[in-house]
């Protein structure tokens, strides 16, 4: 079973869809003439504003810092060091790029999932699935998108999360995996049947708090190694380019790596993060859009950076060659073996020491897989009910959607202790091959629906441009239909 899974995430994560990715980010980034850059200042402030007349949904904010926690998870961490290891420091530079241009990507899927997003009593909900039968008008391939979803972000994404954390407490604190799966097990239930305003209040304070806390700290180990740096930087963009004397020949690696690992840790393009968008309260699509365009770059240019400069400068890495089995670049300070969370343990270490790089990375790894735990129960929740659900204020009804949430809760808490007691190599690849299908659909489906995104980018700054301070999104005058919750404002 394990090789028909890992044969099969090879097939899926091909070239065609490395291909599709950066074609889809490259054609967003220009189509809407570099929102990312032209509209950066106003992504700052549109975080901050919240209607408060409104008591549905959640502020932007909220949004942005429960799409965050799905973006800042295991990939900042493990999946950096995985991406140095088999691709070379150059995959970086090349997560910088696909995290530069997915922030366009970012946009027009935030748009979207806000245009076709409806009211499900004080709760908004939206995402492909939704903009995909509205908006394509393809029912069959939104449920198909929706089934997937919910399997891989209830069984599939969660179980990478509590194997890192188990194999981390493991690590440092030799604590059994499926002792730590079962207390990461417990506490994920106790916050996933509060439902979003739980789950969204939660991410809005940890996950800031998380993420400042582990920059702030990388910058320390850099300042410690700063004569390091200038080198660092150096092997990402020689070996991003196939420059490098050693790293030369596995160029294609530093690409595949940097935009698997790129997508799979800023969401831009896989169709999870608009899942979150929809659920803000706002007057325009197009200012969630640039909320959750900036949410990438925090995530990748930010979060994924502290760590890989911290690696490379630390020299905390080895690059492993999967065609020659050989390792071509070994680290200076121990065998680390090949990549996982013991490179940056290692990195951390020779800062503070053996035991507390340990521990530092524990606390940190238990904090950003929770979250994103937490998001993933999110999307999967949104989209069991858009399969089963309906906009039904009745009794049987509601008695329904209960059960059917209630079993999602139980198949998504046994997902995570499931993910504490199997071999890293195949949950990892369980969880890229669900990521890939899902960016195949989405990807293709916010191609076809771009020239909406692009429309109301330009009615957008066309209220703006006239004085209009808060423009407002009127779908009738754009000519776009089923944008029904917009209708009914």
């Amino acid at each position: 079973m394990d090789k028909i899974i890992l044969t099969l995430n090879e097939y899926v994560w091909s070239w065609p869809l490395v291909g599709l990715c950066l074609i889809g980010a490259l054609y967003f980034s220009f189509g809407t003439r570099f929102v990312q850059v032209r509209h950066f200042g106003e992504m700052i402030k549109l975080l901050f504003k919240n209607d408060k007349s409104k008591k549905e949904g959640i502020s932007s904010f909220q949004a942005f810092a429960l799409a965050l926690s799905g973006r800042v998870g295991t990939g900042n961490i493990v999946g950096v060091a995985m991406a140095i290891g088999f691709g070379g420091p150059g995959a970086i530079v090349w997560m910088w790029i696909i995290a530069f241009l997915g922030a366009g990507t970012a946009y027009a899927e935030a748009c979207l999932a806000q245009i076709y997003k409806l009211r499900y009593g004080d709760q908004l909900r939206g995402g492909p699935a939704y903009y995909i039968e509205k908006g394509l008008r393809c029912k069959w391939l939104a449920i198909l998108f929706a089934a997937i979803t919910v399997g891989v972000c209830s069984f599939c994404l969660p179980p990478i999360h509590s194997n890192s954390i188990a194999m981390s407490f493991q690590s440092t604190f030799h604590i059994q995996p499926w002792i730590v799966g079962a207390a990461v097990a417990l506490l994920i239930a106790l916050v996933v049947i509060g439902g979003v305003k739980r789950i969204s209040a939660v991410a809005e304070i940890v996950t800031p708090f998380m993420a400042i806390a582990y920059i702030l700290l990388s910058l320390v180990v850099l300042v410690v190694n700063a004569q390091a740096v200038p080198q660092a930087f150096s092997d990402m963009i020689s070996s991003a380019f196939g420059m490098h004397q050693a790293l030369g020949g596995i160029m294609g690696s530093a690409v595949a790596w940097g935009v698997k690992r790129g997508i799979y840790s800023n969401e831009a393009g896989q169709g999870t993060a608009p899942i979150v968008a929809a659920a803000a309260k706002v007057d325009h699509p197009v200012k969630q859009g640039l909320v959750q365009g900036f949410s990438v770059y925090v995530d990748t240019l930010l979060v994924c950076t502290a760590t890989a400069i911290m690696l490379l400068a630390t020299r905390c890495y080895n690059v492993f060659d999967i065609t020659t089995q050989e390792y071509l670049v070994q680290s200076d300070v121990a065998d680390l073996g090949q990549p996982g969370v013991d490179y940056t343990i290692a990195a951390l270490s020779t800062l503070l020491g053996q035991g507390w790089g340990g521990i530092v990375i524990c606390i940190t790894l238990f904090f950003f897989a929770f979250t994103t735990m937490m998001a993933y129960y999110y999307y999967a929740e949104t989209n069991l009910i858009y399969i089963f659900g309906k906009n039904d204020s009745s009794q049987k009804y509601r008695r329904r959607e209960r059960w059917m949430i209630i079993a999602l809760q139980l198949v998504f808490v046994c997902s995570v202790l499931f993910g504490s007691l199997k071999e890293a190599k195949v949950i990892w690849s369980l969880g890229d091959m669900g990521v890939g299908i899902m960016a195949w659909i989405n990807i293709i489906a916010i191609l076809l629906l771009s020239p909406m995104t692009f429309r109301i980018l330009k009615d957008y700054e066309r209220q703006k441009k006239s004085g209009i301070r808060n423009p407002k999104f009127n779908p009738k005058q754009l000519g776009i239909k089923n944008a029904e919750f917009w209708e009914e404002e």
